[in-house]
């Protein structure tokens, strides 16, 4: 039975591990070390290590991978396969297996290399993204494209609807592509590097809403983070954290970033080029999160 290395950390990467485990020999699970996490401080397990742990898989968790592999190279495993890890891996242990390492990466490479690829995805606005199964190298998101698979994005999707879309979909595509690796009924694909886009990890400067730009573009950057880092907006001093809103056909001449009340309690705001966003679910500096209709009924009038 072919030995497998699973290198994740998210719940995007248990469905993977999962499929993994129910047809191969999954040898080893490597997985970021426990964090403390809430207001307690609370140590927790990464959900790969809570189901490697639930069904009985070693675990490793180093600091850092690139120093601490001597006793993963030992396990003669025949693939090392990666879904969203978090630590580069140094190329001594990528190339040991028999069949090398290879990724699931959440993007069409060579679009979207980096941490974020499917927030970038729908802040960009795309109609499409997908995953990319390739070689692991050195350079981030660079190897050789073995197979790949399109997944919509719909307007009605967020960032966490896209994490479950493409999580099976990678799990689905990867499933199908190893048997025809270890068959050598694959010709990997080397990427055209001048296509190549990057979506890093986001900064705190990237959640900031800029209602300059259209209703459109704002839906989508809110939808892109949500529910994960959240993005926000600031209203005399206060943030702003924004989960949800909707588009609208309406036009306006207020300048952006203006609150606009409508009648049956909805809140508007006013962005670039005329447009006009509503605001669904937000949740104000030291408050829960609220729909607009509470907010405009409690909190709202400090503000105006």
């Amino acid at each position: 039975m072919l030995k497998i290395i699973f290198m994740g950390t998210p719940e995007f990467s248990v469905p993977i591990l999962e499929a993994l485990n129910n047809k191969y020999e999954v040898v080893a699970v490597v997985t970021q070390p426990d964090k403390e996490v809430g207001r307690h401080r609370v140590l927790t397990p990464t959900p790969v290590k809570k189901y490697a742990v639930e069904h009985g898989l070693v675990v490793y968790q180093p600091e850092h991978i690139k120093e601490e592999y001597e006793n993963l190279i030992n396990l003669d495993a025949d693939l090392i396969v990666t879904a969203a890890y978090g630590q580069f891996v140094g190329t001594k242990l990528l190339h040991s297996p028999k069949y090398k390492a290879i990724n699931c990466h959440a993007s069409l490479l060579p679009k979207y290399r980096g941490g974020a690829p499917i927030h970038q995805a729908i802040k960009d606005g795309c109609d499409y993204t997908g995953v990319s199964i390739m070689y692991m190298e050195k350079k981030m998101d660079a190897g050789d494209v073995l197979n790949t698979v399109k997944v919509k994005i719909e307007d009605t999707d967020n960032c966490g609807t896209m994490f479950e879309k493409l999580s099976l979909a990678a799990r689905d595509l990867l499933m199908e592509t190893i048997p025809l690796l270890i068959e050598g009924k694959i010709n990997p694909v080397k990427q055209d590097e001048s296509l190549a886009t990057f979506a890093y990890n986001i900064t705190n400067e990237e959640k900031v809403l800029d209602f300059n730009k259209t209703a459109r573009c704002v839906f989508n950057h809110i939808r892109a983070y949500n529910p994960n880092p959240i993005a926000y907006f600031e209203l005399k001093g206060d943030q702003i954290k924004v989960f949800d809103s909707a588009l609208v056909d309406e036009v306006t001449t207020e300048a952006p970033g203006t609150i606009l009340l409508h009648k049956k309690n909805r809140l508007m705001i006013a962005c670039g080029e005329g447009t006009v966003l509503e605001l669904l679910t937000i949740q104000p500096s030291g408050k829960k999160m609220m729909s607009a209709r509470d907010f405009i009924n409690g909190g709202l009038r400090k503000y105006l």
